[in-house]
């Protein structure tokens, strides 16, 4: 098990709203939760520069990252304002990588 606190690349195409709003929503899950998850947003093209543990982005954009080798976890939300799919979709990601909860 493990105590870190993984960093989460919230990303769009674009990098202007809905990764903003999916970001909002992942932080009050993690705050909710108290998941050891910290977020930044960001956007797609981007994404090679992104050092950190998981990515977290539309559906659409997850399928295309689960090919793409710098991508350990890429987390497809299909509605960025239920709360209820991010917590589920986060709590399988934390379980994936054993951490402490």
């Amino acid at each position: 098990m493990s105590s870190n606190t993984y960093q989460a690349l919230v990303c769009c195409r674009a990098g202007v709203a809905s990764s903003q709003m999916l970001k909002i929503k992942c932080d009050q899950v993690i705050s909710e939760e108290g998941y050891p998850i910290e977020t930044r947003t960001g956007t797609i093209a981007g994404i090679d520069s992104f050092a950190g543990d998981l990515v977290i982005t539309m559906s659409d954009l997850a399928e295309d990252l689960e090919a793409h080798a710098g991508v350990a976890h890429a987390l497809g939300i299909r509605d960025i304002v239920n709360k209820q799919e991010i917590k589920d979709k986060l709590q399988s990601f934390l379980e994936a990588v054993g951490a402490d909860q």
